[in-house]
This record gives structure tokens, sequence and C-alpha cells, in this order.
């Protein structure tokens, strides 16, 4: 007699051990994270501080932002990052604008998708435009927000305000709270043991070794959460997109937090845009909601953090804020709504007639043009 396993308890199966590698790799991820922090920490007032220390000002961490994020294609890589080095020392006024940076770089890979469309004239078009929506926006975002940051600092008021809540209900603390903490100090206090025969290299050994967890971890929740939750993704953002527009923005927030990555999400609208099956104002919706899902992983970086706990949450919250405030004021205001729309629909229509303008604008926008305004920058204002 033969026996062999039903199809259905073989996916079953293996959908099971896949979500046990996803908490395996969260949990990797706080480690990282708990690690990177107290080592930046410790080397604050030196490498750290060296490695920053070009963000002198504003303008030049909104480059570094741009450019880092576009370079690794991930922004919750680099906000992760961020959190880490705010809780080693990293001022929020010049970590901000680094996080508004990364709202911007993290839109090349929808915009590099498109390119795959680049054969077909009129998808080209459609599918350019669609990536280029998410860019405009956030370029918008920062050209509203920056200004109101260093003028007001009003991200960093609201922030410090919200983040005062989780130390001032009763005597609770977010140490006495974080179970989080418990659970990972075993692991990070492994490898700070196995880094500390290196002397007085012994912290940089640890950055590293968080750094690269730190990309293993996202990359590889990445992948595992395509598997188990990209045709769902699919099937959710084709009902979505054909509902309000409250419904869009809601659904891009549950499946970008769900999958980690707005690239991801976003990615996923070009080839429906490409085909026609949804209009650009149509999938504007679901991109806003992105941007906001996008923030859980900050948010959940900070829970691990070990040092000043409670800039790392402020800056997570930042992050969180500015783009529920971006999706309200330019989602919410009519006139600034059709900016982004009117100049996606136009540069679309130049890329179709010319797709070297397409590639001119991925390089340009994205990398040339930011290391050209960081060298002005250093000029005029120095080190």
């Amino acid at each position: 007699m033969h026996y062999s396993l039903n199809p259905l308890h073989k996916k079953t199966g293996l959908q099971s051990l896949n979500w046990l590698l996803v908490l395996i790799v969260i949990y990797l991820l706080i480690c990282a994270i708990a690690l990177l922090s107290s080592n930046f920490k410790a080397e604050s007032t030196s490498y750290a501080a060296d490695l920053f220390h070009f963000a002198n000002n504003p303008f030049s961490g909104l480059v570094i932002g741009i450019i880092a994020t576009a370079s690794v294609q991930s922004s919750s890589t680099v906000t992760s990052i961020i959190v880490g080095l705010v809780a080693g020392g990293l001022p929020i006024d010049i970590a901000i604008p680094i996080v508004m940076g990364a709202n911007v770089g993290t839109s090349i890979t929808n915009t590099m998708v498109a390119l795959g469309h680049i054969q077909a004239r009129e998808k080209f078009r459609r599918a350019f435009a669609a990536a280029t929506l998410h860019d405009f926006f956030n370029l918008l975002s920062v050209i509203i927000f920056l200004p109101l940051e260093i003028a007001f600092g009003l991200l960093e008021n609201i922030s410090r305000w919200i983040t005062s809540w989780f130390y001032n209900i009763g005597n609770l603390s977010l140490q006495e709270l974080n179970i989080i903490k418990v659970i990972t100090n075993p692991t990070v206090e492994l490898i700070q043991y196995s880094t500390s025969y290196l002397g007085e290299f012994d912290n940089i050994a640890a950055i590293i070794i968080g750094t690269t967890l730190l990309f293993l971890t996202i990359n590889s929740m990445s992948k595992l959460l395509k598997v188990l939750l990209i045709g769902k993704a699919k099937n959710i953002i084709h009902t979505a997109l054909g509902h309000s527009p409250m419904t869009g923005i809601a659904s891009g927030t549950l499946i970008t937090a769900m999958v980690q990555s707005s690239s991801t999400t976003t990615s996923l609208l070009i080839p429906l845009a490409s085909s026609g099956t949804f209009k650009l104002k149509e999938i504007y919706p679901f991109t806003l909601g992105a941007n906001i899902g996008t923030c859980i992983t900050a948010v959940l970086s900070a829970t691990a953090v070990v040092g000043n706990a409670y800039a790392a949450l402020q800056i997570a919250l930042i992050h969180l804020l500015y783009n529920i405030l971006g999706v309200l004021v330019i989602y919410g205001v009519p006139v600034l709504r059709k900016l982004p729309l009117k100049m996606a629909e136009r540069f679309g229509e130049i890329a179709e007639e010319n797709k070297f303008i397409a590639l001119i604008y991925i390089s340009g926008i994205f990398f040339l043009l930011p290391i050209l305004l960081l060298s002005l920058n250093n000029v005029f204002f120095g080190q």
C-alpha cells in the first residue's frame, strides 16, 4: 500500500514553516536594532558622529537620506538605522530631514519597475506616470514640510508631545514595559561577548554585525512575506482600487505594514496601471497608504532600543506623523491633490516620446542631482 501526503497538507505545512521563519526574522531584526543602538551610543562621540558629520544642516540631511535609500532601495532599512543612530546620539533635528529624504529615495524601485514596459509606448506611458506619481507626491511633501520643520519644528514638537504620553502614564516607563528587551537581551549579549576579544574595536565589530544582520533580516522578511501574502495582496488591491479613496489608503497602509516594503506594494500597481486596468487617480490613494504602512519597521525598531529610547521612539513617530500629515494636507486640499497627478501624467507623456528621458530621470533625481547638491552644500556651507 502506498501513502502520499495531501497536497493541501503540504501547502499548509509550508505556510506554517514560512510564518515561523517570519517570526524568527522579526526577532533577529529587533536584535539587530538593539545591537546597533547600544553600540552607536558607545561610539557616538567618535565613529558615529564622524559618520554623519557631513549632515550638518537640514538640506544636506535630506540629500543624504535620498542617496542612502536609493542605494539600498529600502526606506525601512535606512529609517531603522536612523532609529539606532538617534538612540546613539544623532540629533533629532538632523535625523528628520534624513527621514524625509528616505521617503523620496524609496520611490526609485517602482520607477525602475516601470522600465520593464519600455518597449510598448502606451503601456510605458501609463507605467511611468504611475511610478513617478509616488516620486512627485513625496517631493511635494518635502517642499511643504521641510520649511515648516526648519521654521517651527512642527514634527519635532508634535512627536515630543506624543512620546511624552508613553513616559508619563502613572509611574510607568518604556523601560518597565519593554518585554521585547528582555527577550532579545540573551542574543544581543552573546554577540557582544563574541566581539569583546577585539578590544577597542569591539563596538565597531558589533555595529558591522548589527548592520549586516539588519540588511539580511529586512531582505529575508520581504521575500518571505512576498511568498505568503503577494497573491492575497493582489486580490486586495484589485478589490480596493475600485472603491473609495479611503478604502485605497487603508488597503495600501495594511498591505505595506504586512509586507514591510512600500517598494513592493507600489511596484504591484505598475502592471495594473500599464495595462489600463486602473486609472492614475484610482491608484493614487493606495500609493499614499503605502507611505504610511512602511513606517511600521521604524516603530518596531524603536521598541528594541538600548540607550536613548525616548529619542528613538520620537524619530519613529516623526516618520509616521510626516506621512500621515502629508496625506491629510496634500490629498485633503484639492489644489495640492491634483499637482502630483498632473506632473506624473505630463512626465509619462514626455517619457513616451523620448524613452532616454526616463533613464536620465532615474539617474539624475536619485543619484547625480543629490550628489551635486551635496557638493554645492559643502562649498557654500562648509563642514
